[in-house]
């Protein structure tokens, strides 16, 4: 067959599967679609890389699985069945379900996102979330941006434009998407002055770069990788106390966010938004959607002044959180509040959830499925937070043919699930699996078993 025989963009939309499509997917779309196959179809006839030309059912057939792939979303749910609580590829830290309710009553329809109810005038967004961070953490003000890089910058921008900023070099880190710190110093007009060395910095090295004025002493939270053996630092509390007899703020990156003490779980105490606070540090930035639980976010809290000079700056507005990201955020940090954030906040939860749960989950999949054994293994907080901790668990851990073909299986499902492999086995972690994806889970595990036997 020739290219004569190809039918026309008109023929084919003549078609009843071209009225499904229009339905489906709306007449541009299709047009666009129909085209862009026969357009395809000609290139490889002409190129020889098809002998004949496709009959009008595998090109309607063509047609129909392009539009599929060009509609399909590609952010979807998946099932987290590594036990990384924090998987930063699988989004970090999933909602409660009373902050999506709280993100679904405000974006249904109009939202008081910038009016104020009492006066009748326009208001600021920041105050949905800024009295629940002062109630919270003992500040003085509070500002939210759309990330913790963001909050950074901006706290440079504002503070150190032009000015020294002196920093330990063991807190020169780099943080998700190779951002560094140094990097973000330069943006912001910021000097960086380094003090110390990889492994040790005292006072007297702050004493000596304070010597000369400076806009800020600044300390970043080494939250995603630990210093051991031969180091050095001084206590949180001498060096911020050195900077006041300076007359020099002092700020810090805590970047993972806890509000609730580690130590209570078995890890190691991960520093706490409040502590820095209570310390007398002048501003304090963190992320919503690590060791919070919330949605992706940058806080930052302290001295009202200082986060006054933040707010009026143009950047503050390019960098301001959207009215989904605070409704998320102020419905989060409510469970705080009213100290119920162990049960209700999916991060904690999974942080909290007793061994002898988790057992009992993977023994009852084991049961249902016919299929597996329950082994020890280990759960990672993850996202960077806690480097190097991890919390006991049990696994379903699957010996199959291939553990990868398997596990691409398992990714290529409507809802995919992401497992780990280790030793030649598929390992599930209850742990970070939510209690309504189970039945889902089982299921698909289920007909790949029996498929793959």
């Amino acid at each position: 067959m020739s290219l004569r025989n190809l039918p026309s963009v008109e023929q084919l939309l003549k078609t009843s599967a071209a009225d499904r499509w229009v339905a489906d997917y709306g007449r541009p779309l299709t047009l666009t679609a129909v085209r862009s196959i026969l357009d395809d179809i000609r290139v490889q006839f002409t190129s020889g890389k098809v002998a004949d030309v496709p009959q009008k059912e595998e090109i309607q057939s063509f047609i129909d699985s392009r539009l599929q792939a060009w509609t399909r979303p590609t952010l979807v749910s998946v099932i987290n069945a590594t036990g990384v609580i924090l998987h930063t590829n699988l989004g970090r830290a999933p909602l409660a379900r009373s902050v999506i309710g709280a993100v679904e009553a405000s974006s249904v329809g109009y939202s008081n996102l910038e009016f104020d109810l009492f006066t009748g005038k326009r208001g600021s967004r920041q105050v949905h979330a800024e009295l629940i961070l002062k109630l919270l953490t003992g500040a003085e003000s509070a500002l939210v941006v759309n990330n913790n890089a963001a909050a950074v910058l901006l706290v440079l921008s504002a503070l150190a434009k032009g000015k020294r900023v002196i920093i330990p070099r063991s807190q020169l880190v780099e943080i998700g998407g190779g951002f560094r710190i140094p990097d973000i110093m330069k943006q912001s007009g910021a000097k960086l002055v380094e003090i110390g060395t990889t492994n040790k910095v005292r006072l007297s090295d702050f004493e000596q770069a304070l010597a000369e004025p400076a806009g800020l002493v600044m300390r970043a939270h080494r939250s995603n990788f630990k210093m051991i053996g031969f180091t050095e630092e001084p206590p949180l509390k001498n060096i911020i106390d050195l900077a006041h007899q300076h007359q020099t703020p002092f700020v810090v990156d805590l970047g993972s966010g806890a509000l609730l003490d580690t130590a209570k779980y078995g890890m190691e105490h991960e520093p706490m938004v409040q502590e820095s606070i209570t310390q007398g540090a002048d501003v304090v930035c963190f992320s919503g959607d690590k060791l919070l639980g919330g949605p992706q976010a940058g806080i930052i809290i302290g001295k009202a002044d200082l986060i006054t000079r933040m707010k009026k700056l143009p950047l503050a507005r390019a960098l301001r959180a959207d009215k989904l990201s605070l409704a998320a955020l102020a419905s989060t940090l409510l469970h705080y509040l009213k100290n119920d954030a162990e049960r209700e906040i999916p991060v904690w939860r999974m942080v909290a959830r007793s061994l002898k749960d988790v057992k009992a989950t993977a023994v009852s999949w084991q049961k249902q499925l016919g299929a597996g054994q329950v082994i020890n293994s280990e759960s990672t907080v993850g996202g960077g937070s806690l480097p190097g901790e991890s919390l006991p668990t049990y696994v379903l851990a699957l010996q199959v043919k291939s553990p990868d073909r398997f596990s691409a299986r398992l990714r290529n499902q409507s809802t995919p699930v992401i497992a780990r492999t280790e030793n030649g086995m598929v390992l599930l972690d209850p742990r970070t699996v939510l209690k309504e994806q189970e039945s889902e889970l089982l299921s698909i595990l289920d007909t790949l078993l029996s498929e793959m036997k």
